[in-house]
């Protein structure tokens, strides 16, 4: 039977990529989205790229952020396909503004979608790949996660709060036969980079490295390396094309 991976917020995306990832790769997917508009925007059409690729693939909706949607959506998945073998919470927003001027609303919603949603999904996988005495867990953090950045001070909160989590359940899990990783990438090519100045984009690229913005696929064969390695644990791998040396 082939493994499954569970991956929150990949109905656009690096979520989705992750999702095509890990079906080219012969994984079933198990593909999460917030809400049934996000499912029928977007959510299908990656669950049916995944069936392409000769996977098994079902969406599930369920916002992660909740506690008791994440519990449901967990029971779906193992009902429905088996088991988790792998799961990635990838799902996160932002909400960015000077901490001077930063509501509280704005500060709470970034923490329960990037930071809360992370603990949700592990409180409710763990027990399901202590059963099968094996899992792999895979955070996705951020490089503003280890260097902070200006006007995004709940989004770095989350994204610090992320390795802390994953280092602690690294820890707790390893002797399950349960690795627990991070992947923090830098920037990487989007629909939000694709829109921004030429001016701002020349900003950023100066400060990479390889003077390129990651690609999504860079993400993706982070992730399937970490959901195939036995001896890594606890870490945290910066895609960052050299921007955070």
């Amino acid at each position: 039977m082939p493994k499954t991976a569970l991956i929150t917020g990949a109905a656009r995306g690096i979520g989705a990529g992750l999702a095509v990832a890990f079906a080219r790769a012969g994984y079933q997917v198990a593909v999460n989205c917030r809400t049934q508009e996000s499912l029928e925007q977007r959510g299908l059409a990656v669950a049916e790229q995944c069936r392409a690729l000769g996977a098994g693939a079902v969406c599930f909706v369920a916002d992660v952020s909740d506690f008791a949607a994440c519990a449901g959506m967990v029971s779906q998945v193992v009902s429905r396909l088996g088991g988790i073998d792998v799961l990635v919470n990838n799902a996160g927003i932002t909400r960015d503004g000077l901490a001077a001027r930063m509501s509280e609303a704005d500060y709470d919603a970034v923490l329960d979608a990037n930071l809360k949603s992370v603990f949700n999904m592990i409180r409710h996988v763990s027990p399901v790949m202590m059963r099968q005495k094996h899992g792999k867990i895979i955070n996705m953090t951020s490089v503003v996660g280890i260097n902070g950045n200006k006007g995004q001070l709940n989004y770095a909160a989350s994204k610090a709060g992320v390795i802390g989590i994953t280092k602690s359940v690294a820890k707790e899990l390893g002797s399950r036969g349960i690795t627990c990783n991070a992947i923090a990438p830098g920037f990487i090519q989007s629909e939000m980079t694709d829109s921004l100045s030429d001016k701002l984009k020349a900003a950023m690229l100066s400060m990479t490295s390889l003077g390129r913005f990651g690609t999504v696929e860079d993400v993706a064969r982070t992730a399937l390396f970490l959901a195939e390695s036995d001896f890594i644990t606890g870490q945290v791998l910066v895609v960052d094309g050299g921007l955070s040396m």
